[in-house]
């Protein structure tokens, strides 16, 4: 028996993964992966694919960046662990929410730190009620979230997301969240002019608010773009109007920046490039580059001065909230995004390289559509695209096509039939050729599979 199937036995007999089909995955077998360089992957068997999808939306400065590894071995050396609970800190924390604090929009100058995304979103919940709660306003408490949106796949994300398939395993969603559209022009909305669908998706809004009562909602949460959902981008026209309706009715805007932040589209948040003044913001992934677990919610001076002023502890908070080497690790990558100014190589350089190149596979027959911001892109795999015909199976168009493109060296991951990319943000000109190479080849062989 051979190492990677020695290793896919123990596998699968041992190790629960995340969104499986746990009995499918035991008989196909898992691809193991032994180690990474760059914005390469390489597996057990020796095959080297680039990462299209910079891990999970996460690794923005490549594999084996030494400035991170060193970070975390000096910091392990002085202080692995401590926590900051029982009036205690440490210097990373305070030097990261000092950075995170020069990062973010003027009016938001606090962090409340967690291990991850999902964390940061039950946070939000937890930090949105009790705002409230402060301004004596304990009954506005509801929470509106948007169908497709993700928010991470604990009891409080999973609720604050949309994806119905979460929903129907756990009795989700909880109590006071609620659900509008997405604003997905091309998969939804087709037939309309795009800034006219926009503002009516935006409006459901307004909608929401009114049918429950502006005294009973308490936020709107919305990735500035959704990813997990298929890379939605929405029009132009949409975040204007909510930032309109979120300000005539007094609601808090929460803008989850776990993918859009730390440089993803051109600016150091999605709320920065789509013009949103949000009061909580939820971070993980890019935050550390991936290399520790870490996240957290950015505090805007409103919600944070309501609680200093509460002369009362906020029951909340994680074993590892502020953990000294995971702060390290992601003091070490926003340094490397400054020295290296990523953020204004992404906007200014790659951005509209990779828009020209990616989006040159719009021409091929099994193509409805190309989208990008940044460095996040879709492609909508269609049946018939003149007659704009989805696949009866979206999901198996997708797998297919994912299956393809990992035999032919590429990352990309199935949403349906929507195949989305997140590359490094170090990713060069060339690379970017080769990724569209290897995603074209993928489609012929798609197309030559299902059409």
């Amino acid at each position: 028996m051979s190492t990677t199937s020695k290793w896919q036995v123990s596998d699968a007999a041992h190790h629960l993964h995340p969104f499986t089909d746990h009995g499918a995955l035991a008989a196909k077998g898992t691809r193991v992966i032994t180690r990474a360089e760059g914005i390469y992957l390489y597996d057990s068997d020796g095959n080297k694919i680039l990462d299209g999808m910079s891990g999970l939306w996460c690794v923005n400065l490549g594999y084996g960046r030494q400035e991170l590894i060193e970070a975390a071995h000096k910091q392990m050396q002085e202080l692995p662990y401590y926590n900051s609970f029982f009036q205690c800190t440490t210097p990373p924390a305070i030097e990261l929410a000092e950075l995170l604090s020069d990062i973010a929009p003027s009016h938001i100058n606090h962090v409340f730190f967690t291990s991850s995304g999902s964390e940061a979103n039950d946070t939000v919940i937890r930090l949105a009620r009790y705002y409230w709660a402060c301004q004596g306003k304990p009954e506005k408490k509801t929470i509106i979230s948007r169908w497709n949106g993700y928010h991470g796949s604990t009891i409080g994300g999973a609720s604050l997301g949309g994806m119905k398939p979460m929903h129907g395993q756990g009795d989700l969603p909880i109590p006071g969240i609620c659900h509008i559209n997405q604003p997905y022009w091309f998969g939804e909305g087709y037939t309309e002019d795009s800034t006219a669908f926009g503002v009516r998706v935006a409006q459901e809004l307004e909608q929401k608010i009114l049918e429950l009562g502006e005294d009973k909602v308490a936020a709107f949460i919305a990735e500035p773009i959704q990813g997990a959902g298929g890379v939605i981008i929405p029009p132009d026209s949409y975040w204007p109007e909510i930032n309109r309706i979120c300000k005539k009715y007094d609601i808090l805007v929460v803008s989850d920046e776990v993918i859009c932040g730390f440089g993803r589209t051109g600016q150091w948040f999605g709320s920065d490039y789509y013009g949103v003044k949000a009061d909580l913001m939820p971070i993980a992934k890019g935050l550390s580059s991936g290399y520790m677990p870490i996240g957290g919610v950015l505090v805007s001076d409103r919600v944070s001065q309501a609680l200093k002023q509460s002369g009362e502890d906020f029951n909340h908070g994680y074993t590892y909230s502020g953990h000294p080497t995971a702060a390290a690790v992601a003091v070490a990558t926003l340094k490397v995004m400054h020295s290296e100014d990523l953020v204004t190589r992404v906007r200014d350089e790659l951005t509209p390289y990779y828009a020209q190149a990616f989006g040159s596979l719009a021409d091929h027959p099994l193509v409805g559509e190309v989208r990008t911001t940044g460095l996040l892109g879709a492609i909508e795999l269609m049946q018939d695209k003149a007659s704009h015909s989805f696949f009866a199976e979206k999901g198996a168009a997708g797998n297919c096509c994912r299956d393809f493109s990992i035999a032919n060296g590429l990352v990309m991951r199935g949403v349906g039939s929507t195949m989305i990319t997140c590359p490094p943000l170090v990713i060069t000109k060339s690379e970017i050729d080769l990724l569209v190479e290897r995603a074209r080849k993928t489609l012929d062989d798609t197309a030559a599979q299902l059409l």
